[in-house]
């Protein structure tokens, strides 16, 4: 089941991105991850709009939306491959006409995952806190340039 968030999941909701994030960006140092855990407690997940997967009453999964930019989506690792990320994205494309999205260029298993999910690279640069190359994803990026022509 997905509902929206409430401020009492924020420690739940940490815990899937500190566990998610180190497995998925090895790449990183651990020790980065741990550090931003107060930025995310009271800056990043405060100024989104948080959505989370419960699955017998406890959150596995999350994502985070700032208007139609998918900020954050992460799966406990060893609930992965359950279709529970496949299950986060519908109901964010539910709630949006078009998505955009950052994802670490090394982070090829997400890259794929979201190209599955009908996401396309449209731009790269460098993330300035971790200085890690990032693509720039888009779902829906046809609707919105015609819309805006």
């Amino acid at each position: 089941m997905i509902r929206k968030g409430r401020s009492s999941d924020i420690e739940s909701v940490l815990l899937v991105w500190l566990a998610a994030s180190q497995q998925a960006h090895h790449f990183v140092p651990e020790s980065f991850w741990r550090d931003h855990q107060d930025t995310m407690r009271h800056v990043y997940l405060p100024s989104s709009d948080n959505y989370v997967y419960l699955d017998n009453h406890e959150i596995i999964g999350f994502y985070a939306l700032v208007e139609n930019t998918l900020a954050a989506i992460f799966v406990l690792p060893e609930k992965q491959g359950r279709g529970v990320g496949k299950r986060l994205i519908a109901d964010a494309k539910s709630r949006c006409n078009n998505l955009e999205l950052s994802v670490y260029k090394r982070n090829i298993a997400s890259v794929a995952f979201y190209q599955r999910q009908g996401f396309e690279i449209i731009g790269e640069e460098e993330d300035p806190v971790t200085g890690q190359n990032q693509y720039i994803m888009c779902w829906q990026c046809e609707q919105v340039i015609d819309a805006e022509q």
